[in-house]
C-alpha cells in the first residue's frame, strides 16, 4: 500500500483551482476531496526513486474555504491518524476581505537539539501555533518564500551524521550534499516538522531560490564558475539542486495551464523514470540559463506578483555583468508593462534587496568597477578578493541591473493608471528594513518602497549586525561616497533612504492589500515558555489609503 512520505502541500490557487503536491512511498494515483465536492486526481510520477505528484484541484468557489483530504489508491492518508491541527482547507482567494501576503527568506530547518534552539524560535512556526489555536484568525492568503528554502551548505549535526553513514565527509564537498538522495534528506528535515508540514498543507505558497538552496554566493562571478566548475564534485551538485528545486518548489509555483504547456513536465510523467529527463534539462539549463525561465508571474485579482530569478539568470561577463540575461530581462519588461492600469499593486519579489544600506550599496558598485578593470589588473585581482570574502553580488553589484530596474520601477509606477504601490519584497541579508527611492524631479506617481524580511530562521553575528546599522549613517555615506569616486562611479539614478529597521530576529512581513490601500505588518517569533512561539507585532504602518 502506499504511504505518504511528504507533504501534502498546497502550492498554486486561484478562484476556481489549485494544486497539491505530495511524495509518496511508491507509484499510485493520488487524489484530493474537498468538503464541497471539488476535487482531482493524478499518477504519480518518479525521479531518482522518489515518487511525486501534483494534483490539480478544480471546481473550487471563489471566496470560500473547503477543508480536503488526500488519498492513495483509494484509502485516506492524510489527515494523519489522530491529528493535532485542524483539518487542512484551500481557501479560494476572491472574498471581500483583499489580499493578505505574507513573506521573508532563509529558514534553515535544523530541530532543536534537547529543547534549545540555538537561532532562536522559528517564525513559521509561530505562525502555524497561532493559527492552530484560532483557525478562524487571520491568515496569510499566499506565503512567499523568497530563498534559501534548504540549506544545501550549512547542514546541521543530525544531516551530518546521515551524511557520513553514506560517504566520507573529509572528501568534498564535505558537510554539503553531493547529490539529489542527499537533497531530498533536506527537504524532509525542513517540511515534515509537524506544524510546518500542517501550515504548509493548508496556506498556498510560493517559492524561489536563492544561493544557498545550491551554494553560498551561488553565480557570484565568472572566475567564482570557473573555480566551481573545475572541482570533481561542483556539476552533480549543481544538477541535483536544480532538479530537485523543479520537484519540490519549482512545480508548484506553476498554474495548471502552465504546467499543460511544460514540456519537461510532459517528459517527466510520459516515462517510467523522469530522471533523465529532468536531468538533461538541467544540464541545458547549467549549460545555457537562457533555456530555462524559474521567474514567474501570479495576478491575485488587481495585485500582480512578478517573482524574479536573481541567481540563475545572471550574465556574469565582466564587462557585460547584469543581473538577468536579455531574454529574461525582457521578459520582466514585458510582464510589469503588460495591461498597463490593470493592477493596483505590483509586488516584485526577488531574493535580493534591490536597495541596500549606502555604504554597502557604493562598496558592491566600487567592487564591481574594479573586477572589471577600472583600475587595473591589480586591483582586479583584489576585487575579486574582496567579492568573495564580502558577499558583494546583490543588485548594486550589477550596477547597470540597478539602473535598468530603477527605471522600469518608475516607468510602471508612473501616470494616469499607476498603481497605488510598487513594492519591491526580498530577504537574504538576515535582518529586515523598509527603505524608500526618491528619483530627480518629480518621480513616479505610485508609492514604492523596499521590504526586506529575513530570516524566517537563522541567526547574523553581531559584527554583521552592527555593519548594517552603520551602513546607513551619514559617516557610512561619506565613506561609500569615497569609494564610489575611486572606482569612477555614476551616481545612481535613485536616491533612498532607511524608513523602518533595521529589525534583527526571525521574522515575517505581511502586506494586507484591499482595493487601492497598502497596509505593512512587521512579526518576529518569540518565545513563551510551555506555549510554543508567538508572533510579537514590531511594525503596523500604512502604505497606501
Amino acid at each position: 500500500m502506499a504511504g505518504l512520505r511528504l507533504g501534502p502541500l498546497l502550492r498554486y490557487t486561484d478562484g476556481s483551482s489549485a494544486t497539491v503536491w505530495v511524495e509518496t512511498s511508491r507509484p499510485c494515483t493520488a487524489a484530493v476531496r474537498c468538503a464541497d465536492g471539488a476535487g482531482g486526481t493524478a499518477p504519480t510520477f518518479q525521479v531518482a526513486g522518489h515518487h511525486y505528484a501534483l494534483i490539480p484541484v478544480t471546481g473550487l468557489t471563489a471566496g470560500t474555504a473547503t477543508t480536503y483530504e488526500v488519498f492513495l489508491d483509494g484509502t485516506r492518508v492524510w489527515p494523519l491518524p489522530e491529528s493535532p491541527f485542524p483539518p487542512s482547507a484551500i481557501h479560494a482567494p476572491g472574498g471581500e476581505d483583499g489580499l493578505r501576503v505574507a513573506f521573508g527568506s532563509c529558514r534553515w530547518a535544523a530541530p532543536p537539539a534537547g529543547g534549545h534552539d540555538p537561532v532562536g524560535p522559528d517564525a513559521l512556526d509561530a505562525l502555524a501555533t497561532r493559527l492552530v489555536a484560532d483557525p478562524e484568525d487571520e491568515r496569510p492568503d499566499v506565503l512567499l518564500l523568497l530563498g534559501d528554502q534548504v540549506y544545501a551548505d550549512e547542514t546541521s549535526e543530525t544531516t551530518q551524521r546521515w551524511l557520513a553513514a553514506r560517504r566520507d565527509l573529509d572528501e568534498p564537498p564535505g558537510n554539503g550534499v553531493a547529490d539529489y538522495e542527499e537533497y531530498t534528506h533536506l527537504y524532509y528535515e525542513s517540511w515534515l516538522d509537524p506544524r510546518i508540514r500542517w501550515l504548509l498543507s493548508t496556506v498556498p505558497s510560493f517559492m524561489i531560490f536563492d544561493d544557498h538552496d545550491v551554494i553560498d554566493d551561488w553565480n557570484t562571478s565568472a572566475a567564482w564558475l570557473a573555480d566551481m566548475r573545475a572541482t570533481d564534485w561542483w556539476r552533480e551538485r549543481l544538477l541535483s539542486g536544480l532538479m530537485s528545486y523543479w520537484v519540490h518548489q519549482h512545480l508548484g509555483n506553476l498554474s495548471p495551464a502552465e504546467l499543460a504547456a511544460d514540456p519537461v513536465y510532459e517528459g517527466v510523467r510520459k516515462v517510467p523514470d523522469g530522471t533523465d529527463v529532468l536531468r538533461t534539462f538541467a544540464a541545458r539549463a547549467d549549460a545555457d540559463p537562457a533555456t530555462a525561465r524559474w521567474s514567474y508571474r501570479r495576478d491575485f485579482g488587481r495585485v500582480r506578483l512578478l517573482m524574479i530569478d536573481s541567481r540563475a539568470a545572471r550574465v556574469l561577463a565582466e564587462d557585460s555583468r547584469a543581473m538577468l540575461d536579455p531574454g529574461e530581462e525582457a521578459w520582466l519588461r514585458e510582464q510589469v508593462l503588460d495591461s498597463s492600469g490593470s493592477y493596483d499593486h505590483l509586488l516584485l519579489g526577488t531574493s535580493l534587496p534591490w536597495l541596500l544600506p549606502h555604504l554597502v550599496h557604493d562598496a558592491e558598485g566600487w567592487n564591481a568597477a574594479l573586477c572589471r578593470g577600472e583600475r587595473g589588473e591589480r586591483w582586479a585581482r583584489f576585487g575579486e578578493k574582496v567579492r568573495r570574502a564580502a558577499d558583494l553580488e546583490h543588485w548594486s553589484a550589477f550596477p547597470e541591473s540597478f539602473a535598468g530596474l530603477a527605471e522600469l520601477i518608475a516607468e510602471a509606477g508612473s501616470g494616469r493608471d499607476a498603481p497605488a504601490t510598487v513594492c519591491v519584497l526580498s530577504g537574504d541579508v538576515h535582518h529586515a528594513y523598509v527603505a524608500e527611492p526618491s528619483w530627480p524631479g518629480q518621480g513616479p506617481d505610485a508609492r514604492v518602497v523596499q521590504l526586506v524580511c529575513s530570516p524566517v530562521h537563522n541567526s547574523v553575528p553581531a559584527s554583521i549586525r552592527m555593519g548594517f546599522r552603520i551602513g546607513w549613517s551619514a559617516v557610512a555615506r561619506g565613506l561609500g561616497r569615497g569609494l564610489a569616486r575611486h572606482g569612477r562611479l555614476p551616481r545612481p539614478p535613485v536616491s533612498w533612504r532607511k524608513t523602518g529597521g533595521p529589525w534583527f530576529g526571525n521574522q515575517l512581513m505581511t502586506l494586507t492589500l484591499r482595493g487601492r490601500s497598502a497596509r505593512l505588518r512587521l512579526e518576529q517569533a518569540r518565545t513563551r515558555e510551555g506555549k510554543g512561539p508567538r508572533l510579537t507585532t514590531l511594525l503596523d504602518s500604512e502604505l497606501a489609503r
